[in-house]
């Protein structure tokens, strides 16, 4: 069989082999050679693998920078067209939250690779050309150069230091996988916080072209020199710990130690990572949307100074910062899913009741979810590593986390014009001003829809290693954990049923399949192929 495929291979065009060879070729080029050389920072200090905890707050802070664009928008507008209503320079913002997505899942294999370090020199690069070419473009007025300076290449430098320190910081961090994945994007809500304050000052100093310099050749120096603290863990790298989220992933019947692998196709093509994506994308929708305009909406609805603006900015982005290290946190001991439902059911909440607070300007109130809006955005980004690496192991973590930042991207990418075509319809077409409520609450429609979609695919996701690998009961079409009970779907010939199968009968089936392929007892120490529990499902 294998020679036929390879003569498959060979007949296809050189692109398509280039794709398939990139997305099939994930192993580390790294030699044992330089894995002993790593395991020294400098001369005789040894490395420690917490000194990536501040490396990757360092990096994700610089690309951080993104979320505080919002306070750009207005100073760019006029500085290119002379009119700070345009809207033009919001568009920038969505053009690299879609880049970021594309970094992410088409240099995920890269990344897995050539390791953290290399990667992280490139996107550092990549950034800094992306901040050049926006201080020319603002300098010669030209709003397209902005849009390929800092959208794409830019975009593409942020989504390429983005993966990188998620991705080491799950394989260092095993036994730590939620504070892990919380620390490696916690600094990319810092990032706001520092540059929505410094933004509107560094430009009064030095004026608008030499802000974007001064800011990028200070991110280039923090993200390289952070770039050379980055290792790849030793082969067969282990941590004798586990978190309480874990060993409720799994069952005592299997392996304590036990990791699950899956080939990369087996990972993205599964329906549980389908409903991941699905629970990432809504999470991320409201919250981006929103921080993409803060600024905007405070100082055109509720009439306040662009200082106080940029204040709130900030505060967004600190409680944005402290709600990616608090759930992901919370989630090593309550669980990613059940992190998620909260997150999801708080902003269901807020957005159902967005057009109340919004229509009577109530400040306090639009502030206080605007900040809850913000935490739980945060929240969910900085729990989706470790749910990621509980479902599908660390293996191929970058690749399939880089594809899942395409959810992201999605949201603010596609969100955001979807959002900017219904805004700018209302004010062209309806007669509403910028100063009017209705623009934002007609869109808060779609997104509330958008948002309940999560919280069910959120209830539907399978965690227990037991409910993805048990091979269906005869009839049935998909099955679920609610509470303790399992809800299984049947297909017949009237309408569809619900089994409702309690969780003792459900451990004892489970206990019998295990029996049947041998594995209590076996690779306790090894690792767990999925697939090869799975063989009696194909």
């Amino acid at each position: 069989m294998e020679p036929a495929v390879n003569s498959e291979t060979r007949r296809r065009n050189p692109i398509t082999r280039a794709i398939i060879w990139h997305y099939s070729n994930t192993k580390c080029s790294i030699t044992a050679t330089q894995h002993e050389k790593e395991k020294y920072l400098f001369s005789k200090v040894k490395f420690n693998p917490w000194i990536l905890m501040p490396a990757a707050v360092i990096v994700q802070f610089c690309c951080g920078s993104l979320y505080a664009w919002s306070v750009f928008n207005a100073p760019i507008d006029e500085a290119i067209s002379g009119n700070s209503k345009v809207s033009q320079a919001p568009v920038t913002f969505y053009i690299a939250v879609g880049m970021l997505g594309v970094a992410s899942a088409v240099m995920g294999p890269y990344l897995e690779r050539n390791g953290p370090k290399k990667t992280l020199i490139l996107s550092s690069t990549l950034f800094f050309c992306g901040n050049a070419l926006s201080a020319i473009a603002i300098y010669i007025k030209n709003i397209w150069l902005l849009y390929v300076g800092y959208g794409i290449i830019g975009g593409f430098g942020i989504g390429l230091s983005y993966i990188a320190p998620v991705s080491s910081l799950q394989k260092w961090f095993p036994h730590k996988r939620g504070v892990a994945g919380g620390f490696a994007v916690c600094g990319f809500g810092a990032g706001s916080i520092v540059i929505g304050k410094v933004t509107l000052p560094l430009i009064r100093m030095v004026g608008l072209p030499m802000t974007f310099i001064v800011l990028g050749t200070c991110y280039y120096a923090a993200m390289v020199g952070s770039a050379l603290l980055f290792r790849v863990p030793p082969p067969n790298y282990t941590v004798s710990s586990s978190t309480d989220a874990e060993q409720k992933a799994t069952v005592p019947l299997m392996p304590q130690n036990a990791e699950i692998k899956l080939t990369l196709k087996e990972s993205i093509m599964s329906v549980d990572y389908l409903f991941l994506y699905i629970i990432f994308l809504s999470n991320t929708l409201f919250g981006l949307l929103i921080i993409s305009r803060l600024a905007d909406m405070i100082t055109k609805l509720y009439s306040r100074d662009p200082n106080e603006a940029s204040t709130i900015v900030s505060i967004n982005g600190a409680l944005n910062l402290f709600g990616r290290i608090l759930f992901s946190t919370v989630s090593d001991k309550i669980g990613r899913k059940t992190s998620c439902f909260i997150m999801l059911a708080v902003q269901t909440i807020i957005i159902a009741t967005f057009p109340i607070f919004l229509e009577n300007r109530i400040y306090w109130i639009f502030l206080l979810c605007m900040f809850s809006t913000s935490m739980c955005y945060g929240g969910g980004v900085g729990v989706m590593p470790a749910f990621l690496a509980d479902l599908f192991g660390t293996h191929n973590i970058g690749v399939c986390f880089g594809v899942l930042i395409t959810a992201w991207s999605i949201a603010g990418t596609g969100g955001g014009l979807l959002f900017t075509a219904i805004y700018n319809h209302q004010i062209i077409s309806r007669g509403y001003t910028t100063a009017d409520a209705f623009p934002f609450i007609i869109n808060s429609y779609w997104i509330l829809t958008s948002v309940v979609i999560g919280l069910l695919c959120t209830i539907l996701i399978r965690t227990h290693l037991k409910d993805r690998i048990l091979p269906p009961v005869d009839g049935q079409w998909f099955r679920f954990r609610f509470f303790k009970q399992m809800l299984i779907l049947k297909r017949t010939s009237a309408c569809p049923t619900i089994q409702v199968m309690s969780s003792e009968e459900y451990d004892e089936l489970w206990e019998n399949y295990l029996k049947t392929r041998n594995v209590i007892g076996k690779n306790c120490e090894g690792m767990v192929e999925l697939a090869t529990l799975s063989e009696v499902n194909k």
